[in-house]
């Protein structure tokens, strides 16, 4: 019998009461925010109250360990959480996806302990929000092809060039930055604080969706920062880059599920509230068939998307202990360590199908929704039209869904069939 059906049997996605309290304190959470959050959408401004609201029930930290001011929640129960986050709109689950998972992971899993020390606590509690500066306007889907550099020097780093589309990026505390030596060639990643000299920010605006997201170009006009802002070891930058979509690519599926749940929600009151023709619209063959697609399409997504909350837990786990067993875990954990190659591998693959299929299925389930709702469906003021503004783009961000079907079919034909 294939290993497959084993590690099926093996999936448990229960939750323990604590982690089931803190579950139903991120819906109360959400049902406080949601008027205000709905206002910040229309008037296209950052939340306020976001911190406020959510950090004192720790979601600002659910996956980073205790010892550094988080909850020590597994990926699954971040993931619930998210998933509940996204209900409230891509927008909202945006500000938590680049906090945590393209940002404090990345933090928890290749600082050194120092800069955990210095980064993490700060983050949990909300003193500074976190940022991920990878993107750039000639490189999207090929992060390798960046052309923001580096110098060194010799009590610290010197980066310039351009970065774009930065979540969180106008007013971040902290951000992890990635620059190429132009010598060697090779990319680093280095931790910047957002009020470094030599920092310029710029709101991204005249977007589709995501209007409470903050996104920035930000430009490093010779931006000086210490020799202590390296993370994880020169040349380090892609391998860390690519580890860290893992978990946003989670994160994305994890919120998709919560657009369709909501988008199903939306649809099921108003359908059967509204009259058209005789009778409701609950009633009409062609309306079902909307609706039990959505049902289908978030049923599938979250099951997949579970298990790939399930295969990022197992890496992170591994990670964690391979830090407390190795003082020169950095050196020794790469590409010749055969267990974490294997837990990652498996973790990219489900993260991959999950992102691709969980934000297909959510920006389906908001067309059909509009449609369901017709005219009174195609204001901002509607939920449903929100939804379907903002996920369009997780179509697009941390790994466009096209790019995401090749590196799937990759993954299955070997690495001799990479079409990119």
């Amino acid at each position: 019998m294939p290993d497959f059906y084993s590690d099926l049997s093996l999936m448990d996605f229960g939750i323990s009461a604590e982690q089931g309290k803190f579950l139903r304190q991120v819906d109360k959470a959400c049902k406080s925010i949601r008027a205000h959050e709905e206002k910040c959408y229309l008037n296209e401004r950052l939340n306020q109250k976001i911190v406020p609201i959510f950090g004192p029930i720790g979601m600002l930290g659910c996956p980073v360990s205790r010892q550094y001011g988080g909850l020590g929640y597994d990926m699954l129960t971040y993931s619930l959480a998210i998933e509940r986050i996204g209900m409230e709109g891509a927008s909202l689950r945006t500000f938590f996806s680049v906090h945590t998972s393209i940002g404090q992971l990345v933090i928890q899993s290749w600082a050194d302990e120092q800069q955990r020390q210095r980064i993490l606590p700060n983050t949990t509690t909300g003193r500074k929000i976190m940022a991920f500066a990878l993107t750039e306007p000639a490189a999207g889907s090929d992060p390798s092809s960046m052309v923001t550099k580096f110098e060194k020097r010799a009590n610290g780093y010197v980066l310039k060039g351009k970065k774009h589309w930065i979540g969180n990026g106008t007013f971040a505390g902290v951000m992890t930055t990635y620059a190429r030596d132009p010598v060697t060639g090779r990319i680093s990643a280095f931790i910047v604080d957002g009020d470094a000299s030599g920092i310029r920010k710029v709101e991204m605006k005249n977007k589709i969706g995501l209007l409470t997201v903050k996104n920035a170009e930000i430009f490093f006009d010779n931006c000086t920062i210490p020799k202590e802002s390296l993370l994880g070891g020169e040349g380090q930058g892609l391998n860390i880059a690519y580890s860290a979509l893992i978990d946003g690519r989670l994160s994305v599926a994890a919120g998709a599920l919560g657009v369709m749940s909501d988008c199903l929600d939306e649809c099921i009151r108003y359908s059967k509230e509204r009259e058209q023709h005789g009778s409701v619209l609950a009633k009409k063959q062609l309306i079902q068939q909307h609706i039990a697609l959505i049902a289908v399409n978030l049923e599938s997504s979250r099951w997949l998307t579970y298990r790939a909350a399930v295969a990022a837990q197992e890496l992170h786990g591994y990670v964690e202990k391979f830090q407390r067993d190795h003082d020169d875990w950095q050196s020794r954990l790469g590409r010749n360590n055969k267990e974490y190659s294997r837990l990652r591998s498996i973790a990219d693959k489900f993260a991959a199908l999950a992102k691709f299929h969980a934000s297909n299925c959510a920006f389906d389930a908001a067309n059909r929704s509009v449609q369901i709702f017709g005219s009174a469906g195609y204001k901002k003021t509607n939920r449903v039209a929100r939804h379907f503004l903002d996920s369009r783009a997780t179509t697009i961000y941390e790994g466009a869904n096209e790019v995401l079907e090749l590196k799937i079919a990759s993954q299955i034909l070997g690495k001799d069939y990479a079409a990119y």
